[in-house]
This record gives C-alpha cells, sequence and structure tokens, in this order.
C-alpha cells in the first residue's frame, strides 16, 4: 500500500527525509531501521493517502515524527563509530606492527620534518605572534625623536615633558634609560642592570608592583627621595624572598636608597633590568633641551586612538616645538613604532625566513613518506582488490588508508615534538643572545596545538597520492597479476615526488650556500684591531665616592700599573667603549677655518677617551702623527679658576688633544696632513674646547661587523677627562680565567666594594657580534641537510626498487651480452634522469625564492653564480651515488636467477 501510494503520488516528503538521514545508520543497520519506521508510518496509511487533503497540522505532525528518526540516527552512531572506525585504527595499527622496518623509517622521517617546523614555529609564536606580556599590548608605542640625518635620536627630557602635556592621544608617556649600578653591602659587590624610568612609565606598560608601589611624580623630580623598586628575581636571589623587604635600604653607587616595592615575576622592561630608579632625579644636564642623553618613549595610545592619528598629533607638537626653540629643535620629529615591532627588530624576517624553509624540510619529508606508502601499496594491492571484490567501496579503502597514514604522522609528531623539544633547548643555549622575547619560548598549548594539527595535515598530505592510484586500480587485472610491480600510475607519480623533493632541497642548499659565503666575507672583515689573547672587563665608579676627576685618575691609573706588573701580562688599555656595539658617546663638533653649520646640523663623531697604552694594546695601526702620552692631561688647566663649573664642564674643558681615525682625516682633510689641524669640539661656543689632532690612527667596528656605520671616530686621553664607567684590556699570553682572577684580586685591593663586570675575551665580543648570522647559517643549513638527505634516501629508495621490478628484464639482457656497464648506464640514467629535471626547477625557483635572504647577506649577492654551481654540483654528487649504488648492486645478479625472477 505505502509503495503503491510512493507510486500514485511521488515520493512522501516525510519517505524522502527518512531515505536521506538513512545514510548516517550504519550500512549493516540500515534495513531494518528503515523497515522500522515504515511500519511506525504504515498505520497513518489513511493519512498518506490523503496527504494533499491534510490541514497543515496534521501535516507538521507527521513530519516531526519522520524527524525523530534523526535522533535515532544519531544514537545508532555509536555503532557506526564502533564498526567501521575503530575497525579501521585497528587494523592499520596492526598493518604498522607488522612492517616494523617501514613504519620505523616512516616516523623518523616525519619526526625530522614536524619536529624542525615545531620547535621553529615555538620561536616565531614566541617572538613575533604572542602579544607583550602587558595589558592590551597592540596599544603601546615606541617613542623616539629622528633628524634629517639620523632615524633614530634619543628623546630630550623637556621634549618628553612637552609631548606628555600637549597630547591628545596618549593616556600614559613614559621615558627609560638602561645603565648599570654597583650594590653593595649584604654579600659581595654587584653590578647590576638599571632601569631609570620615569614615573609614568609603568602606567604606560599597564603593570603594577606585586609588592608596595611604583614611584609617584614627586619622586620622579632632582629632588625627589631617593627610592627603588626591585624586580622578583632580584628580591629572591639577592635578599632571600625577605618579606619585609618593603623600606629597608640598599646602597647602590654608594648612595642609599629606600625599597618601597617589588615587581610581578617575569616583568623585565627593559629586557635584563634588575631594578628601577626615578630618572627624574638623574643629571641636570638632562633639563637642557638640547641634550638627549640616551632616553627613549613608551606610550600606551588611547582607546580607539589609530597609530597614523598619534603620529599626525605628535608630527604637529614636533613642528610647534622646532617654531619655538629653533636652536635645538630644527628638523626634529617624533618617531612612533609599534612597541612589539621595536623589540623584534630586524629578527623577525630571519625568523620568517627559517619558518619557511622549515616548512620545505617537511615538504621534503611528506613526499619521501608517500614514495614509501606508494611502494607498501604496490605490495597491498592484491589486498585491496580482494577487499573490493567483497563489497569495499572505494571510498572505504581510500578512508583505510589514510587512516595509516594519519596514525603514522601522529606517531611522527609525537616523536617530532620530542625533538623539538631538545632543539628548543639547544636554540636557546645557541641563540638565547640574539632572539629578544626568549625568555618565552617554550613549548606550550599553542604549540602542541600546532604540532597536531601539522601532524593530521602532514598525513592526509602524504596518503592522498597512494590511497587515489589504489582507488584508480582496475580490479579484474589486479587480481589477474600475479606480481607485486608498480604499476606506470604509481611510479609516475613517485617520480613526480623525487622531481620535488630534488627542487626543494637544492633551494634550500643554495640558501645555505650563500649564507655561508657571506659569514666566510663576514669572517674576513678586518675589524680594526689585534683581538688574540685580549681580556676585558668593566668597572664603573660611584660617582659619590669619586666625585673628583683626580680621584677617577688616580684610581685607574694605580690599576693600570699593578695589572702591568702581573706575570704574563705584556700590556694594559682603558678605553670607555670598546668595539662590537660597546658604548661609546656622540658630539658634534665645527672644524677650524670652515662655514658653521646651523646648530641642528653640526656634524657629529663618535668620541671614546682611551689610555696612553690602549692602542698598543688593541694593535691599532698609527696611520700619522703619534699616540697619546702621559703628558696629554690636565696640567694646562692649572691655574685656572674653575670653581663656577661643574665636574662636567670641567671635565670637557680639560680636553685639548684628539687622535681620529683615517676616515676623518679623509672626509675634512683630503690630500692634507691632518696632524696639527684642529676643531671646536661642542658647539660653535667660542669658550668651547679648541682640540688639535696629535695622530691619525686605523678605522676600528665599533659596532657589528656586518654595520657600515658613517660616523667619523675620535679618541680622547681619559687623562684630560676620566668617566666613570671605563673597561679595561689585559694583553697576555696566560690563560684568561688566570687574568679573571688576578684582575679581581688587584681591583679588590684597590676598593673592596668596587665590582667588576662584562668579563670576556675579545674573541667571545666579536663572536657574539655576529652570533644572529651565525645562527641563521646553523638553521637553514641544518635544514638543507636535512632536505639532502631525504632527497637523497627518496631518489636512491626509486632507483632500488625500480632496479628490483627490472631483475628480469635485467637478466635477459646479461644472458644476450649486454655488457655490465651498459645496465649500471641504463639504471644510473633513470635516476639521474629525475635528479636533473629537479636540479633545473630548483635552479629557477632559488632565482625567485633566495632573494628573501637578501637582508641577511653580507659581501655576496642572491644570485652568487659560484654558490649556485657548488650546490648544483654537490646535489649532482650526491643523487649519482645515490643512483650508483643500487644500480651496481643491479649489475650483480646472477642472470639465471634473475630468469627465473617473476
Amino acid at each position: 500500500m505505502l509503495i503503491s501510494d510512493q507510486k500514485k503520488h511521488g515520493m512522501r516528503p516525510h519517505l524522502r527525509l527518512i531515505q536521506i538521514i538513512g545514510v548516517i545508520v550504519p550500512r549493516r543497520l540500515r534495513a531494518d531501521w528503515k523497515q522500522e519506521w515504515q511500519a511506525e508510518l504504515r498505520h497513518r496509511e489513511a493519512l498518506l493517502a490523503d496527504w494533499d487533503k491534510l490541514n497543515w497540522r496534521t501535516k507538521l505532525d507527521l513530519l516531526w515524527r519522520s524527524l525523530g528518526a534523526f535522533w535515532d540516527a544519531l544514537w545508532l552512531q555509536q555503532l557506526r563509530w564502533e564498526d567501521e572506525v575503530i575497525q579501521d585504527l585497528r587494523y592499520g595499527l596492526r598493518m604498522l606492527l607488522k612492517n616494523p622496518g617501514f613504519t620505523f623509517v616512516a616516523v623518523l622521517t616525519l619526526a625530522l620534518g614536524i619536529g624542525v617546523n615545531t620547535a621553529i614555529f615555538s620561536v616565531v609564536d614566541a617572538v613575533l605572534l604572542r602579544p607583550l606580556p602587558y595589558p592590551d599590548s597592540e596599544r603601546l608605542v615606541f617613542v623616539n625623536e629622528r633628524t634629517q640625518q639620523a632615524e633614530r635620536v634619543f628623546v630630550a627630557w623637556p621634549n618628553y615633558l612637552d609631548w606628555r602635556a600637549q597630547n591628545r592621544v596618549f593616556e600614559h608617556i613614559g621615558v627609560y634609560n638602561r645603565d648599570s649600578y654597583n650594590l653593595t653591602g649584604d654579600g659581595e659587590p654587584e653590578r647590576l642592570l638599571t632601569g631609570q624610568v620615569s614615573a609614568d612609565m609603568f602606567a604606560a606598560l599597564g603593570v603594577n608592583a606585586a609588592m608596595g608601589r611604583v614611584f609617584n611624580s614627586d619622586e620622579d623630580q632632582r629632588s625627589g627621595a631617593a627610592v627603588v623598586v626591585l624586580s622578583h628575581g632580584l628580591w629572591q636571589r639577592r635578599f632571600g624572598t625577605d618579606p619585609n623587604i618593603l623600606d629597608r635600604t640598599i646602597t647602590l653607587n654608594d648612595r642609599s636608597y629606600t625599597v618601597i616595592g617589588v615587581m610581578p615575576p617575569g616583568f623585565q622592561f627593559p629586557a635584563r633590568v634588575e631594578l628601577w630608579v626615578p630618572a627624574g632625579q638623574l643629571s641636570r644636564d638632562w633639563q637642557h633641551r638640547g641634550n638627549h642623553p640616551g632616553l627613549y618613549g613608551v606610550a600606551r595610545l588611547k582607546p580607539g586612538v589609530t597609530i597614523a592619528q598619534a603620529r599626525a598629533d605628535t608630527e604637529a607638537i614636533a613642528l610647534g616645538l622646532e617654531q619655538q626653540y629653533p636652536d635645538t629643535n630644527r628638523n626634529h620629529r617624533v618617531m612612533l613604532t609599534p612597541l612589539l615591532e621595536n623589540i623584534v627588530g630586524d629578527v623577525g624576517w630571519a625568523l620568517w625566513v627559517l619558518l619557511g624553509a622549515a616548512s620545505f624540510v617537511l615538504a621534503v619529508a611528506c613526499a619521501n613518506v608517500a614514495s614509501l606508502l606508494l611502494v607498501r601499496a604496490a605490495a597491498r594491492k592484491r589486498e585491496m582488490a580482494i577487499r573490493a571484490a567483497l563489497g569495499a567501496s572505494r571510498a572505504r579503502l581510500t578512508r583505510q588508508l589514510l587512516t595509516e597514514s594519519v596514525m603514522l604522522a601522529l606517531l611522527g609528531g609525537g616523536a617530532g615534538l620530542l625533538l623539538a623539544q631538545w632543539s628548543v633547548k639547544l636554540l636557546l643555549a645557541g641563540g638565547g643572545i640574539v632572539l629578544p622575547r626568549a625568555g618565552e619560548i617554550r613549548l606550550d598549548g599553542r604549540v602542541l596545538v600546532f604540532a597536531a594539527a601539522a601532524s593530521l595535515l602532514t598525513g592526509t598530505l602524504f596518503g592522498l597520492a597512494p590511497a587515489w592510484q589504489t582507488g584508480k586500480a582496475s580490479l579484474q587485472r589486479t587480481l589477474k597479476e600475479a606480481g607485486h610491480s608498480l604499476s606506470a600510475g604509481k611510479q609516475r607519480v613517485r617520480s613526480v615526488l623525487i622531481v620535488a623533493e630534488m627542487a626543494m632541497a637544492l633551494v634550500l642548499l643554495v640558501g645555505a650556500g650563500l649564507l655561508l659565503r657571506s659569514f666566510y666575507q663576514l669572517n674576513k672583515v678586518d675589524p680594526g684591531f689585534d683581538y688574540d689573547h685580549l681580556l676585558s672587563f668593566s668597572l664603573s665608579l660611584p660617582q659619590r665616592k669619586y666625585a673628583k676627576l683626580e680621584q677617577r685618575i688616580d684610581f685607574f691609573s694605580n690599576l693600570t700599573q699593578k695589572l702591568s706588573a702581573l706575570p704574563g701580562a705584556q700590556s694594559v688599555g682603558l678605553a670607555s667603549g670598546l668595539p662590537f656595539g660597546s658604548s661609546s658617546w656622540r658630539n658634534s663638533f665645527v672644524v677650524e677655518g670652515r662655514p658653521i653649520p646651523p646648530p641642528s646640523e653640526l656634524p657629529l663623531l663618535e668620541a671614546c677617551l682611551v689610555s696612553p697604552d690602549y692602542f698598543r694594546t688593541m694593535g691599532i695601526p698609527l696611520r700619522a702623527g703619534r699616540y697619546f702620552t702621559e703628558q696629554d692631561n690636565r696640567q694646562h688647566l692649572a691655574g685656572r679658576d674653575l670653581s663656577g663649573l661643574n665636574e662636567g664642564a670641567q671635565g670637557v674643558l680639560g680636553l685639548n688633544a684628539i687622535i681620529i681615525d683615517e676616515e676623518f682625516a679623509r672626509r675634512y682633510w683630503p690630500n692634507e696632513n691632518a696632524v696639527g689641524k684642529r676643531i671646536r669640539f661642542g658647539s660653535v661656543d667660542p669658550g668651547s674646547p679648541l682640540l688639535s689632532v696629535v695622530g691619525v690612527v686605523g678605522r676600528v667596528k665599533m659596532d657589528r661587523l656586518s654595520a657600515e656605520s658613517n660616523r667619523v671616530q675620535s679618541y680622547f686621553s681619559y687623562l684630560q677627562f676620566p668617566f666613570s664607567n671605563m673597561a679595561v684590556v689585559i694583553k697576555s699570553q696566560l690563560e684568561s680565567g688566570q687574568m679573571i682572577e688576578t684582575a679581581r684580586q688587584q681591583v679588590q685591593a684597590l676598593d673592596g666594594n668596587q665590582p667588576i663586570y662584562n668579563l670576556r675575551t675579545l674573541e667571545q665580543i666579536r663572536a657574539d657580534s655576529i652570533a644572529p648570522e651565525r645562527l641563521n647559517l646553523m638553521l637553514l643549513g641544518l635544514f638543507a641537510a636535512l632536505a639532502l638527505i631525504l632527497a637523497a634516501v627518496g631518489i636512491y629508495g626509486v632507483v632500488s626498487y625500480s632496479a628490483a621490478q627490472r631483475t628480469h628484464e635485467i637478466g635477459i639482457r646479461l644472458a644476450l651480452g649486454a655488457p655490465r656497464v651498459e645496465v649500471l648506464k641504463m639504471v644510473v640514467g633513470q635516476g639521474m634522469k629525475l635528479a636533473m629535471i629537479g636540479s633545473a626547477i630548483g635552479v629557477v625557483a632559488s632565482f625567485a625564492l633566495t632573494r628573501t635572504l637578501k637582508s641577511l647577506l653580507f659581501g655576496v649577492s642572491t644570485t652568487d653564480p659560484l654558490t649556485l654551481t657548488a650546490i648544483v654540483l654537490l646535489l649532482t654528487g650526491v643523487a649519482l651515488l645515490a643512483c650508483y649504488l643500487p644500480a651496481r648492486r643491479a649489475t650483480k645478479v646472477d642472470p639465471l636467477v634473475a630468469l627465473r625472477h617473476e
């Protein structure tokens, strides 16, 4: 009746719905389920016969009962899961355990690909993708001044005060500087990195003290109380988490400070700072608008304000200050950058490049495993054909193969996580000095999700090729075949995969080769001094204890004499700044007899205070004139009344001799002898010091080896104007450990409360200066090596399997008298053809992709022909070896055995 009704009236809506829902019911239960629901509806036969006459309520009731079938079908999904998915998993696991060699190789290959990707992603995630650990950190901007001559200029304190008062876009704006202070008392003297910050800095960052409080506006003034805020780490390490630390007095730079707060765990701004003091209490020279004393700013944008709006607002303020103070603020503007972008700097692009390179390694690994699965699928094609003959659909077989490939990927992902954890530790040990936010790098939930997603995606991708090929196979032809040969379709797919592997491996190798050439060129750069057997350490004399310039001269003179008398010490030098990025200071100057430019356009020199023996100790060559002597001191000020001048003014006035570098001489006195020329130091004020050039020395790399600075360099004798912060350099043939302990004892003998810090050899300082380049080379070289090995294994597998499948043919050829050399050429030629095609594609791809390395290279172009030629030859040689080994084995087969081979 129901069937005739369907024929008469067509398929009823409720029956059509049951038919659709029935798809999700397990196949073995589907017939019974439909019969049950048809019986449920059969008692409504009269209604069904008069469907068109039913009112809408009755129709709705009937359809609602039909929808009940959907809920019943959902309850049956548990059986479907147990019957099909669990069955696939169990069967797949048995197949993996049945072939442990294949499983081990595949899991290891995937572990390498997923592991390196997970490790690099953990770095990228922590450094680039995660927001800074401050509330609403996307609203934080880095603030500095800029001019026509320089993109980054320190902030002048008066300018900061005007920005804070006049802006309409910032909730808070603060400034900071990083210095180091001597902590004495309650243990060994220690030198600590210190943040000199304005009171608004903590508010701008949106943080407060975990214990106590931070500075207020009254304390952030020259007349404010001497207060300090400790980091949580320093509170634990130095003070044993003393619960009564608040209001305790500690001694910094020979001055008493009261502890008013302890910051939360993990808070460090600027990086590695361990305590904070109010910036407003520092030097009175900061109050001069023309002085830019090493301050940078951080501001928090108001809600809804964009950085473009903030730039427009601060630009208007800068223009107003330029009109109001033309002598100091001409062409000075405000530069705003997202704080995260400023912290990351140039590291960001390098990390993205490395993540892309790691993705290539994973792609090569996937291609390799896909090739293995194709071979394995060939061995299992009769099994799949029998299952298909017994009723398994193509979708069912495809799902089974994908299940196995995903299981392989998950196993590889698990092993890759272990590899990633070890790799991250190694990466932090070797590159922690380079990576910003290194303390935030870890394998957390986000990284685990990435690893899981990468595993599932790769499992699906490399499982598609064998699943697709298996689905295309002819059932009758497969059942008739007696052997296990790889079909032409599968062979073509494997060939394509090998070509892709070779192309990607060549791209990675070219990138690594370019970085290697770049690193070689970088190491050839002459730093301008001899860094062998040089040990350095730093001292910072408290200005309250060593207030007089003569006191500092006496301390450093006595120290150099004691160190020079030590066994093994050849010479000792002092400097206010060492090469490779250590601090020096910059100042304006005017060349005598030349037109005087406007104050805001005065040229700048890079200045460093040194002792007379500094150049000899460092091996800096003398080009003209002489080095400093003991006579280049402050004696020319004898008898002058300096009582009205502060210590800094007295020091600057004491300058009268200068040594310049060869670039200085070339730029301002070309084709002339610079010795005897004079410059006016500091400003156009006739009262500023007039300095005579007494010597010209070689140019020194004060910045990183890869950096090209256009600043001219100059040196002053510390006997004329000694800083309280100086670096000591000792040239000695003894081991650095021996000299360090002896030097420490000599310093303690002069001042028991004086710590030494930055204990390093000049070789270590040089190595740190090229640490970013070394890290990039190490990682990309590792990725390229992995890709090369995987590609070689892949082509070896293709040639080996192909030779095994052609054993019968090779036997016939040998039996008919073919020379073994010809057979060798035939087998090798098959693999080398794939290798050459892959290399050709890789060469073309490398021209496009290696352009991303341009900012990471030094002294080499992205299309360097020598590198490209060497890499192509290397890859060709490895491919030839990978082809030769199985080909040689194939030619040694016995013809009689080969003729019996099926």
